[in-house]
């Protein structure tokens, strides 16, 4: 299969062209409208006058070599087609007709057959149910609805699984002056599949950003792979994956399992790939743009310029939402900014050049010059616009335009350029852009700082993915004849035999037993009813704290077998206090794999629902990371007093803990450790329990 030579065609054939369909009108349009070099057929088992040019009755008639067939014929039709092409030589195909897979069961029997013969024979088919693709980068559009104009070319490769959204995302980009290099409609991915052309945007020299709309990731460990590959090359993906539903929870005996819902898992898997989640297409194609135009951005101290106190104010709260800092300017910046500022103004970061710039068209600029020579500043964003309007002079305005391009382009540091709302380009304003070199221009203030701080994150994640060494693979050695839930005697004792830390703890089988552990432990002590097959203890009143001597272990004991009297002993162990509970989970994910959960523990995690979600593997840095991002994590650093966590410690256990899951191989279904005690350097799990698939 090749996909480079399904998108770089040197000749046509549009099969089921007819005048009486609006995609047959609209594809051989497009392609005329933007100069395909190659020979265009057109075929209809009719043959005459198609479109005013003659159709030939059949592939087959065609006179010459075709590298594309377009088909447009009934659903029952399609596999004659491509039998008909095979036999020709003719080995990619944009399927346009519906009715297959999406359409119920005889359709996804028409789709497999399509499928395996294409397997069978080589092929290369793009849909069916799909609209076709616009090489704007080659000047190549078998695209079956109209393109609107003008087509502007330029280096976002688009991907989406949505025919209807293709030409209102186009839209959109032509409207804020993003230039495509590759838009696909992917329709039902029978053979060429969104991953595939993800792969030739990572090597295609005229895209720099791949941008997708998502409805669904259907080969996850394919879509990882080129993800790491975009993001070793530097090229950015940023992504609008839709469907935040919680579905049921993956294991019912673990906490865990109910923390850890689809969409959480897709999440921590796009961040750990690097590729930028977006919640919106106005978000998706001005992020891919703005990282078109800039590039990596080389950290998150934002120095602001702008001409609205109202706007430094949007500015500001909305740069800490996206984790931007605001630093204050260092006091040589502010000398000199104080030197032009009028005097009713004020330097600060933002700054407020003020409605002086009607008056005084430099100040904007020389503020800028002073701004980007700050020494604490890693970029500037710029509050300004291409302009609306053409001047019945425009030479001054070009002249404007392009001393501020020429000041921008010799910036030290970044200079990310953003309007005050989101509106389009409009044609005089295009033409500044292209004849002055004016650099791209986020849209809008919500919009821009969204993708400045998603630019920001992704260049900070891709210096650490190359720094970081690749994970050491893990063998898979699962205990023979593991089944059904291990309670925490088991589970506990199973932790313990690879070395992780574990709470002391004995089996007691009778009243006496338990009397001797709790001496040889010291009092005050725990005791735990011991059960495989019985999840949350608490639940039922399976666990009795701080006993202080022998008569109230005694007591305990006698309750614990009363209220269960199947079970298999009681756990007794030396009674914890202080610190900080954590719950440290791994569950399978019927898609992306065992997947870690680490959070605020004990018996409130259901209700507080404070974790981080990371799919395996993970070494000691991404851990430390993730508890970094808990809403609780000031906990950890040692509150009113308390003893601050050592988080290396704790991120290395945990870890340990993560690779441990990943060696129980495929028969694991989820292992929770809850509570994970920390305190200080003291690393310590007092409750487990395994699930095994």
């Amino acid at each position: 299969m090749s996909v480079g030579e399904l998108f770089n065609p040197r000749s046509i054939a549009l099969v089921g062209a007819t005048d009486k369909s609006g995609w047959s009108i609209s594809t051989l349009a497009n392609l005329r409208a933007h100069a395909f070099p190659g020979p265009v057929h057109l075929v209809n088992p009719r043959g005459g006058v198609v479109h005013g040019m003659p159709a030939y009755r059949s592939l087959t008639e065609i006179p010459e070599r075709v590298d594309l067939a377009y088909v447009m014929v009934p659903t029952a039709a399609v596999l004659g087609v491509l039998r008909e092409g095979a036999k020709l030589g003719i080995r990619c195909y944009v399927i346009l007709t519906a009715g297959f897979g999406e359409a119920g069961e005889e359709g996804a029997r028409l789709e497999s057959e399509v499928a395996a013969f294409a397997v069978e024979h080589g092929l290369t088919i793009l849909g069916p149910n799909g609209n076709g693709y616009i090489n704007a980068a080659a000047g190549v559009t078998p695209y079956g609805l109209p393109i609107p104009q003008p087509l502007l070319r330029g280096s976002v490769g688009v991907v989406l699984q949505s025919g209807a959204l293709a030409s209102s995302v186009l839209g959109f980009a032509q409207a804020r002056n993003v230039g495509v290099s590759l838009l696909t409609s992917m329709g039902n991915e029978s053979v060429v599949t969104v991953t595939d052309v993800i792969e030739y945007l990572v090597d295609d020299p005229a895209t720099k950003v791949v941008a997708l709309f998502l409805e669904t990731i259907r080969n996850p460990a394919e879509f990882s792979r080129v993800a790491r590959r975009a993001l070793e090359a530097g090229k950015p993906i940023v992504a609008l994956k839709i469907g935040r539903s919680k579905l049921a929870s993956h294991t019912a005996q673990a906490h865990t399992g109910a923390l850890v819902g689809d969409d959480d898992v897709i999440d921590a898997a796009l961040r750990q790939l690097g590729v930028i989640r977006v919640r919106s297409l106005e978000d998706l194609i001005i992020t891919a743009g703005l990282l078109a135009s800039s590039g990596p951005l080389p950290g998150r101290r934002v120095g602001v310029v702008t001409p609205s106190g109202g706007a430094s104010e949007i500015i500001a709260d909305r740069a800490e939402d996206e984790g931007l800092e605001l630093p204050p300017f260092a006091p040589e910046t502010v000398a000199r900014l104080a030197e032009i500022v009028p005097a009713f103004g004020t330097v600060a970061n933002p700054l407020d050049v003020t409605g002086y710039v009607l008056i005084d068209r430099t100040l904007m600029g020389r503020a800028l010059d002073i701004v980007t020579s700050d020494p604490g500043i890693d970029l500037v964003m710029l509050l300004s616009d291409a302009p609306k309007a053409a001047p019945p002079d425009p030479a001054p305005v070009l002249a404007m335009y392009t001393a501020s391009a020429r000041r921008i382009a010799e910036s030290p540091v970044p200079v990310v350029v953003v309007s005050n709302v989101l509106t389009d380009v409009t044609e005089f304003g295009r033409r500044v852009q292209e004849e002055t070199g004016f650099p791209y221009v986020a849209g809008g203030i919500e919009h821009g700082l969204h993708a400045i701080g998603a630019a920001v994150r992704w260049s900070s994640l891709r210096a650490q993915a190359l720094s970081r060494p690749a994970p050491s693979p893990v063998s898979a050695a699962p205990p023979a004849g593991a089944s059904g839930v291990w309670a925490e005697h088991r589970a506990a004792a199973l932790l313990g035999s690879a070395g992780l830390p574990v709470v002391p703890s004995e089996l007691a089988g009778g009243e006496g037993e338990a009397l001797a552990a709790a001496e040889r432990f010291g009092y005050p002590v725990v005791l735990k009813v011991a059960a495989d097959g019985l999840g949350h203890k608490s639940d039922i009143g399976g666990v009795r704290l701080g006993l202080g001597g022998p008569e109230e272990v005694r007591r305990a004991y006698r309750e614990l077998v009363a209220a269960l009297p199947s079970l298999d002993g009681v756990l007794v162990q030396p009674q914890r206090s202080g610190g900080v509970e954590l719950l440290v989970g791994v569950v399978r994910d019927p898609a992306w794999g065992l997947t870690l959960a680490v959070g605020l523990g004990g018996v409130w995690v259901e209700v507080l629902r404070d974790t981080a979600l990371r799919v395996l593997p993970v070494d000691a840095a991404q851990v430390r990371t993730a508890l970094s991002e808990l809403r609780g994590a000031a906990l950890l650093d040692g509150v009113r007093g308390g003893e601050p966590v050592d988080l290396d410690a704790v991120a290395g256990v945990v870890a340990r803990i993560a690779a441990f899951a990943e060696s129980l191989g495929d028969g694991l279904e989820s292992l929770e450790i809850n509570p994970l005690l920390v305190a200080g350097s003291r690393v310590e799990a007092l409750d487990a329990l395994i699930t095994w698939r």
